[in-house]
């Protein structure tokens, strides 16, 4: 019997069970059968006749020849996705569908509109867009590229600035008439504070002062959250006080829902990064998204530019 051909299906599936591990995953990734993928990656091994993965009941691992032909893969897929690209361009028309990853308060707030208005200008490119507060593994998630708030440890991906986002005290009209108005960062020791526990060391707030010099004061409350559009619930809703980015709040301080409180006192600026997965930088469609991204950024509320 002829050996089945090396085909770029094939190969897809490979690279992506590659860096997921996991068959039934990559199944639903790319909304096919699990059968589906098995027989791609029998086929493709029989194609060139090595084991290429080393299956046990729990995981999925690339065997050494697994290891280089999976880098082989990545850029034969790149070259065949620029390929497109470029044919596409000389007809005017960017097309494909681009992957990203975002906080889910700041994706839901203002990113998701800025793709709205990419969309409009780019018609034929599809958005996936992934809202999460965890930090995922952009390759194996499948990720293009991912908006990132607060400080990157991942050397691996290439990394734009793109701005930072300024953030404020803020309570309610109602909570400040209950509990009065605090005029020192020292009073919010009596106060009700709304806490993110998915933040490190929310239990002690750090203010830069009028007088240029940084302040730590102890922030504690009975309610605390892992999400910051419950925890701009919690601040509509009179709960406590809480920093809280301009972004976030912009619309419920403008109709005065929210006050800002303690002015001249704000917690530090948090940087706002845009991670680009390597392999993927070059493809014509996600080159269009970074510049879109990084040209109206500017322009969500409370993000300045880049400390330089």
């Amino acid at each position: 019997m002829d050996r089945p051909d090396v085909t770029l299906d094939r190969m897809r599936s490979f690279i992506r069970v590659a860096e997921r591990g996991s068959l039934s995953a990559v199944a639903r990734e790319l909304r096919v059968g699990q059968s589906t993928i098995t027989r791609h990656l029998r086929e493709l091994e029989e194609a060139v006749g090595v084991p290429l993965l080393s299956r046990t009941t729990r995981r999925v691992t690339l065997t050494d020849e697994g290891r280089r032909y999976h880098a082989d893969c990545v850029q034969i897929l790149r070259l065949v996705e620029q390929a497109g690209d470029e044919a596409r361009a000389a007809r005017g028309a960017a097309a494909g569908t681009i992957r990203i990853s975002c906080s889910a308060a700041l994706g839901v707030r203002q990113v998701s509109w800025l793709v709205f208005a990419f969309q409009d200008r780019h018609p034929g490119i599809g958005v996936d867009l992934s809202l999460t507060d965890e930090r995922v593994d952009l390759v194996r998630e499948g990720v293009d590229i991912a908006l990132r708030l607060g400080p990157l440890t991942d050397s691996s991906m290439k990394l734009r600035p793109l701005g930072r986002s300024r953030r404020l005290m803020a309570a309610s009209p109602a909570y400040l008439a209950a509990r009065g108005r605090p005029s020192v960062p020292q009073d919010l020791a009596g106060h009700e504070g709304i806490r993110m526990t998915n933040i490190a060391g929310s239990d002690t707030l750090v203010l830069d002062g009028p007088d240029g010099e940084r302040h730590a004061v102890p922030f504690g409350g009975r309610f605390r959250i892992d999400h910051g559009l419950a925890a701009r619930e919690a601040l509509i809703a009179g709960r406590g006080i809480a920093p809280a980015h301009r972004w976030l709040v912009d619309d419920v301080l403008a109709d005065g829902r929210v006050e800002v409180i303690l002015p001249g006192w704000e917690p530090p600026p948090v940087p706002l990064s845009l991670l680009i997965v390597p392999e993927r930088a070059g493809i014509a469609r996600v080159r269009l998204l970074v510049e879109f991204l990084a040209e109206h950024i500017a322009g969500v509320p409370g993000i300045e530019p880049p400390a330089r």
